[in-house]
């Protein structure tokens, strides 16, 4: 421990680039693709608001188990399948994936073709298991 602190007071230049890259990288994920709700306000914004739940997993993972009235677009198709979601350029959208990963991506894709209110569900359809809420299987 001691060897840590004197590396720290011997560099301090490259500590203070380290955490400034850290901060940075934490404040672009926070703002990619708007917000993130968790998925009591995710059963909110269906319930009071209609929100679109788009589901990004691959069509298996889909028929698995997915929320009530989720769309199912594929990450991997959603640059080619946007139009699909059009109709719904003024709704809440709320983007779901497997556990977060690719969620961030879609709605930048989505806001960047004028997609006005998207959100991400923190943690995934594995959050979403995790707290044992209903799933529909296809």
């Amino acid at each position: 421990m001691e060897q840590f602190f004197t590396f720290l007071g011997n560099h301090p230049l490259l500590i203070g680039t380290f955490l400034l890259l850290v901060f940075l990288f934490f404040r672009n994920e926070s703002a990619r693709a708007g917000a993130t709700i968790g998925t009591q306000e995710l059963v909110r914004l269906v319930n009071k608001e209609g929100a679109i739940v788009l589901d990004v997993r691959e069509r298996g993972e889909f028929m698995e188990g997915h929320i009530v009235d989720a769309v199912n677009i594929p990450y991997t198709a959603l640059e080619t399948r946007i139009d699909e979601l059009a109709k719904h350029k003024e709704s809440p959208i709320v983007i779901a994936c497997k556990m977060g990963q690719h969620s961030g991506a879609a709605g930048t894709l989505l806001q960047k073709n004028g997609f006005t209110s998207v959100t991400r569900l923190t943690g995934g359809y594995s959050e979403w298991r995790a707290q044992n809420l209903p799933m529909v299987k296809s």
